[in-house]
């Protein structure tokens, strides 16, 4: 696996890993909302999914990390299988939260386009590079 598909996983597990404390923690505060671009209005109504969505976004993170330290330290063909499993979940997991902007379930509505083109640049360039 190139340099550049492993700095884009990496970087991209490192965020989900990061932004996970604000969706499962933090998300009724006034700044972690502004930040996730979300209303605050029924944020109690949504906290559990807030706490699952981001739980399950530090795992594929955790399991990117993972992945990258197979593919350097133990069986690469593995660690690979393992990384591109997890970055697909990134890309697709970002894609439906465009997705459900579209559909109306997001609000504001628009507010999903900074998180998900933020969330997709990386998981996408970095199979693509695997894929080269």
């Amino acid at each position: 696996m190139n340099a550049l598909a492993q700095v884009c996983v990496g970087l991209s597990a490192l965020v989900l890993i990061v932004v996970f404390p604000l969706e499962a923690f933090l998300v009724d505060r006034p700044w972690a909302q502004k930040f996730l671009g979300i209303e605050p209005n029924g944020i109690r109504n949504v906290h559990l999914w807030s706490f699952c969505i981001g739980a399950r976004n530090a795992l594929a993170g955790v399991g990117a990390l993972i992945g990258l330290w197979m593919v350097n330290f133990g069986e690469e063909s593995t660690g690979t299988s393992v990384v591109v499993v997890s970055t697909i979940y990134m890309l697709l997991a970002s894609l439906f939260m465009g997705v459900a902007d579209l559909l109306g379930y997001w609000l504001p509505r628009g507010g999903s386009v900074r998180g998900t083109v933020a969330s997709s640049v990386l998981p996408a360039v970095a199979l693509i590079a695997i894929a080269a």
